[in-house]
């Protein structure tokens, strides 16, 4: 880890999913505004981002746009700017490009909003801004283990060596782990990058070719909710996270 970190002060919240396999309860709201334990899973995010002391979040808006900017618009902590994909639905890369301007050209964290984690110890979110090193990294995702996650299924990401370096995972070539749909990016690993619609996962395979892409495998507990049928374990693991040890 770094002698010294620098918390993010800003963060990419990626908000603009369609959510199809969370339908019918998709059909009247965004998924970012589906409640997991009575809270929208878009303020799981936006609170940890909080707690962590970040000021200002960029969320991305497309579908059912509006009831989502309306709800965003009575948080003010992290204050929002709203990146307006409603003409067209940029993807993950392609929406944090559209978003650059919004966040600067400092170091990001960058948040999933139909997934979430609940810390164990030290906020996951600082831990990451420890282990950030811009001088070796562009990219730096946090991992999870099968272990810990809730609603994922059995597909690993990515495999970490002992420097903290991450690749593709390949079946036999060492422990899988999951993107656990947060991390800090540094902006200049879209340099360069078309202007269009497509997956994060492009700019990860270019950060993988120059050896710059690191992972850090959380503490806690990962939740993602991609279907209605997830939404009881979900609740059961916050449940019982909940519980006095």
């Amino acid at each position: 880890m770094t002698e010294k970190f620098i918390v993010p002060h800003t963060a990419m919240v990626l908000g603009a999913g369609l959510g199809k396999r969370m339908r019918p309860i998709t059909d009247t709201i965004p998924k970012p505004m589906v409640r997991v334990a009575g809270k929208p899973l878009i303020d799981w995010g936006l609170d940890s981002l909080a707690d962590a002391g970040v000021a200002n979040a960029v969320v991305n808006v497309h579908y059912l746009a509006d009831q989502l900017e309306t709800y965003l618009a009575g948080r003010s902590h992290p204050s929002i700017q709203i990146s307006d994909e409603r003409d067209v639905l940029l993807e993950s890369g392609g929406g944090i490009i559209k978003a650059l301007p919004l966040l600067g050209d400092d170091p990001f964290y960058l948040v999933n909003s139909d997934t979430f984690w609940l810390d164990d110890g030290e906020p996951n979110l600082l831990q990451l801004a420890k282990a950030f090193d811009p001088s070796r990294m562009d990219i730096l995702l946090m991992l999870a283990t099968h272990e810990q996650a809730t609603g994922h299924g059995d597909k690993s990401d990515f495999t970490i060596d002992s420097t903290g370096r991450i690749a593709r995972f390949v079946q036999g070539a060492g422990k899988g782990y999951i993107y656990a749909g947060a991390g800090i990016l540094h902006p200049r690993i879209f340099a360069g990058a078309q202007d269009d619609a497509h997956s994060l996962n492009r700019e990860f395979n270019v950060a993988i070719g120059v050896g710059r892409l690191f992972g850090l495998p959380m503490q806690g507990q990962w939740l993602t909710v991609g279907t209605p049928e997830a939404l009881a374990p979900a609740e059961a693991v916050v449940a019982r996270h909940k519980v006095p040890a």
